[in-house]
């Protein structure tokens, strides 16, 4: 069996103003042999790909793999450039018995509303219909039946937190390598049932998304016969049609158990749409500041604040209502994406005193830049391979950091953006969350796999940013607000 990897990932927001460039995916661009070595081992869906491939004895032929994590729309460039290098690696790989591709789901452009179906149709062009395309997405892709014309097979993460992006690559490589045995023949089947949630509510430890996904796997596991069901919460910032909710079941060769299974699980998601909004846990800024200096005063853990309506990492909110206020509060801020700050204080030296204005430079919603004065800790190149449970030993490179220490309030700058969503933010650096009373994160769902047990408590705080909890004031143009909810309420 000779089967080829390939992927390009992006997680898009429609509104930021900055798009992300053929330079910024070509900092994890992994092709060839070193695409192997890179993923071999980590938890991810290459990985997970990879494993399989490995055990079943088949040839893997890497092609290429970039991502961009979330962030703006990909410019149509950098998106038509790696289109074109996984086809012309693909028509350039010889004979192939399989395809596995490896999509975010949610990617958008200028001109683009389904770019992640716009390559799948592309890579079907060139290897005809006759070999399998086996697709693997991420949890939060925005999706509709047109990709199954192209994919014979499509498989989505079960968890956010991602804890599964390796056992989601290897479902989908386990789908191939049975077909190509010629031991399964896939039929799938997609419903949306009309919903949208913000991020922050799409976590899979919140009831009742999590008895959601935990009926997806018993109907999987009690299955006589091959059934495999991916719920997608859909990504709200991307401003699309496909937005929103979608179940897609995976059968052998029994479309109508697809069917009932699809629209078994999506008649759920519309009958719990109320209870997945989840508005109670959200608070304002300064009530949620406020409510974290005190019960920090007393608390044996840290308390976490979640800016999460930051969608590029460089909101500035939180921070500017933290410092000054902290009265002897130890408080973290890792990982605020500002290369031009970031390239000053590694500069000025590990060890220099400096003062600059950090942060807020993504978007009018960011917050503008903050005045920072203190003592530069580290100062550097920093990369590593991830030590938490999402993404398990795959490669970070920060690139130019510096971490600031203000007094009270220590402030991470890092030249690419990367949510901190474990401790390698304080483990990479020779610290400890718990020497913090107060860290403040902008994560939406998948530092929960490390922070819930950690944190004495989790703050949810709405600021002005593109990734609001409240959709509606946000100015969509493709999705379909007079069809889904919680714009509409028809059904």
């Amino acid at each position: 069996m000779r089967i080829a990897i390939a992927g390009l990932s992006l997680e898009s927001v429609s509104f930021l103003p900055i798009e992300t460039t053929i330079e910024d995916f070509r900092r994890t661009e992994a092709s060839g042999p070193t695409l192997v070595e890179r993923y071999r081992g980590t938890n991810t869906v290459p990985g997970g790909f990879i494993a399989v491939c490995e055990r079943a004895g088949a040839e893997i032929v890497p092609i290429l793999r970039a991502e961009g994590g979330a962030a703006g729309p990909a410019a149509d460039d950098a998106f038509v450039h790696y289109s074109d290098r996984i086809c012309a690696g693909l028509k350039a790989a010889g004979r192939l018995d399989g395809v596995l591709l490896n999509l975010h789901g949610a990617m958008a452009t200028p001109t683009r509303l389904d770019p992640d179906r716009e390559l799948a149709e592309r890579v079907r062009g060139v290897i005809g219909r006759k070999v399998p395309l086996v697709v693997a997405l991420d949890y939060h892709a925005n999706i509709d039946a047109s990709l199954l014309e192209q994919a014979d097979a499509v498989f989505g993460y079960h968890y956010s937190p991602h804890v599964d992006m390796g056992e989601t690559g290897e479902r989908a490589a386990n789908c191939m390598v049975r077909m190509l045995k010629g031991e399964i023949h896939p039929t799938c089947a997609l419903v949306k049932p009309g919903v949208m949630v913000p991020s922050i509510f799409s976590a899979t430890t919140l009831s009742p998304l999590s008895d959601i996904v935990a009926e997806s796997l018993r109907m999987a596991k009690e299955s006589p016969r091959y059934l495999d069901v991916s719920v997608f919460a859909g990504f709200s910032y991307a401003d699309v049609p496909n937005c929103g909710f979608s179940v897609l079941a995976v059968s052998d060769n029994d479309p109508k158990a697809a069917q009932e299974a699809a629209e078994r699980l999506s008649r759920r998601v519309w009958n719990e749409r109320h209870a997945l909004m989840h508005r109670e846990l959200v608070l304002g800024l300064e009530a949620g500041v406020a409510r974290a200096l005190s019960g920090a005063k007393s608390a044996k853990k840290p308390i976490v604040i979640l800016e999460h309506a930051d969608r590029m990492n460089d909101s500035t909110h939180v921070l500017r209502a933290l410092l000054g206020r902290s009265n002897g509060v130890r408080v973290a801020v890792p990982h605020l994406w500002d290369p031009v700050a970031a390239a000053e204080a590694v500069r000025a030296g590990q060890g220099a005193t400096v003062t600059l204005d950090a942060g807020g430079r993504s978007s009018d919603g960011a917050g503008g830049t903050v005045r920072l004065t203190g003592k530069v800790l580290f100062a550097g190149d920093k990369s590593y391979r991830t030590t938490g449970p999402m993404g398990r030993g795959n490669l970070v490179k920060l690139g130019p950091t510096a971490v600031i220490d203000t007094g009270d309030v220590v402030v991470w700058l890092t030249s690419t953006q990367r949510t901190a969503i474990d401790e390698d933010c304080f483990i990479q650096f020779g610290m400890k969350a718990g020497d913090f009373g107060i860290i403040v994160l902008r994560s939406k769902t998948h530092f929960r796999a490390v922070y819930e047990p950690i944190a004495e408590e989790i703050l949810i705080v709405d600021t002005p940013d593109w990734g609001p909890a409240d959709l509606s004031t946000l100015p969509y143009r493709h999705v379909r607000t007079d069809r889904v909810f919680p714009f509409t309420d028809r059904k």
